[in-house]
């Protein structure tokens, strides 16, 4: 295993496009700032799925770093990720927003 590597959580979404700007700016300013309470989590990146290529992966990405496998055990009981659990389905449930894919990685090796 990789030493001083971070662990991964990836958590792949999707919205209609007409709520992409609502879902950009609420993931942005509520979600992210709720998750990261407690400071288990050391940072959070997110992408979109570039058209460069053709693919049927998420067109959402967000990568959450941890130090470690207990520390994200650790934020999976936490009160942080339940409240943010609980606000997303308030302000998504039955709305056409959806999270396609979660998986969290351990390091391996490092290059460079």
């Amino acid at each position: 295993m990789a030493k001083n590597q971070p662990y991964l959580w990836l958590v792949g979404t999707r919205c209609a496009p007409e709520l992409d700007a609502e879902f950009q700016k609420w993931y942005d300013q509520v979600h992210i700032p709720m998750l990261t309470k407690g400071g288990h989590i050391t940072s959070v990146r997110r992408f979109r799925l570039s058209t460069v290529t053709e693919s049927d992966q998420s067109p959402y990405l967000a990568v959450y770093e941890f130090k470690d496998a207990a520390t994200f055990k650790s934020w999976l009981a936490s009160d942080a990720l339940a409240e943010a659990r609980k606000e997303m389905k308030q302000t998504w449930g039955g709305r056409d927003m959806e999270i396609l894919a979660r998986a969290f990685y351990e390091p391996v090796s490092q290059w460079g």
